[in-house]
């Protein structure tokens, strides 16, 4: 990660299904499955930081351990 956390992007379950062509559920489920990046919470609400979902697209979408072994996510 290029570690810019500042001024990014928050996203939806919804939008981030939008950007990989998934339904929100089926984020719901990658994401309990360990298989995205972990989202930080707002209140009760998910949100995906935009810029780690376009740098894990383009990592290869490794799973959530992989993810944070190498680039030292959440």
């Amino acid at each position: 990660m290029n570690g810019q956390k500042g001024n990014c992007l928050l996203l939806t379950a919804a939008a981030v299904g939008e950007m990989l062509s998934l339904s929100k559920r089926q984020i719901f489920r990658l994401n309990s499955s360990g298989k995205i990046p972990a989202p930080i919470r707002i209140g009760a609400s998910p949100r995906w930081r935009e810029n780690e979902i376009v740098e894990w697209l383009q990592a290869g979408a490794p799973d959530r351990k992989t993810w944070n072994s190498i680039f030292g996510g959440n």
